[in-house]
């Protein structure tokens, strides 16, 4: 098996985990591939019982044929995977050193055993959508995609902007606001969930668009089938404005039009046999915390 092995800098109190993901992968036959930046980041900091080879971008991804992704970090720590692993296929795991961890669900204590059930096979794909960025400029270049979500959002303290949104071209609505997302299931627990967003199950064909600090109080998050386009035009008294994509961010021209719709490659996260995605709901967010409960 070949695995590839992605990471983040990060403080001392995570070198004794980073050190027992070696470790564990030194137990079995596998060929490593470390992140190149990451490995200048930890060399000397760990030891490595096994040589590894070095990748940097997505075609070393491709032609070293790897056939796992494992993430070292956070949710956001796992959201860099994707724009290294594109439309390849390649499945991700995320083993969690950052604090809620949707995405990199595997505790730092459970390190051993899910590299066990990692070689073993002992797994499911989960199997989540992402959204693509379409303009007349080549914005974010060959990483328009995103896992989360897609958000235009103003770019100072300056007064609110005026999204207008169009649905398949005909008019949906003008959003007063600091700015707007666009989620998908995956993203829907997160910075649209701290907007007021509805929590989406991955697999339902939809998205949600919800505005950030709407000025009308009646205007509420939307759910639409994700085979619909979404496109927008920005009016505001600031002549430019944000776009991300997930972390990405560009400073956009308020004459750009922009659109959004479902991309044509997905992502396929691991997941192990004693976890799903209600499981995940219910310890992330604490649901059944009660002593009414008990």
């Amino acid at each position: 098996m070949k695995i590839a092995i992605y990471g983040r800098q990060f403080n001392n109190s995570v070198l004794p985990h980073v050190q027992q993901v070696f470790d564990s992968l030194a137990g079995y036959d596998i060929e490593a591939f470390v992140y190149d930046k990451y490995n200048h980041f930890i060399s000397g900091k760990i030891f490595f019982p096994k040589k590894f080879q070095i990748f940097r971008n997505y075609q070393d991804l491709i032609s070293a044929k790897v056939d796992v992704m494992i993430s070292l970090g956070g949710d956001g720590t796992l959201l860099d995977t994707v724009t290294l692993i594109r439309d390849s296929n390649i499945p991700v795991i995320g083993i969690n050193f950052g604090r809620l961890g949707f995405l990199a669900s595997i505790n730092k204590n459970d390190i051993e055993s899910a590299i066990n059930s990692l070689v073993n096979r002992d797994f499911t794909l989960d199997k989540r959508v992402q959204l693509c960025i379409e303009s007349d400029l080549k914005l974010f270049g060959n990483e328009n995609f995103a896992l989360n979500d897609v958000t235009i959002h103003k770019r100072d303290t300056s007064a609110m902007m005026i999204v207008h949104a169009y649905l398949n071209g005909e008019f949906l609505n003008s959003y007063w606001a600091d700015g707007i997302i666009i989620a998908t299931p995956t993203g829907s627990t997160a910075y649209s969930l701290s907007c007021g967003g509805p929590i989406i199950f991955p697999g339902s064909g939809n998205m949600v668009v919800t505005p950030i600090s709407p000025h009308n109080l009646n205007v509420r998050p939307i759910v639409i089938s994700d085979t619909n386009i979404l496109s927008f035009e920005i009016e505001g008294r600031s002549s430019k404005y944000l776009l991300t994509c997930d972390a990405r961010t560009e400073v956009i021209d308020t004459s750009i039009k922009v659109s959004v719709k479902k991309a044509g490659f997905g992502i396929n996260l691991i997941r192990l046999s004693n976890e799903n995605y209600l499981s995940t709901l219910r310890n992330k967010l604490l649901w059944g915390i009660d002593t009414r409960n008990y």
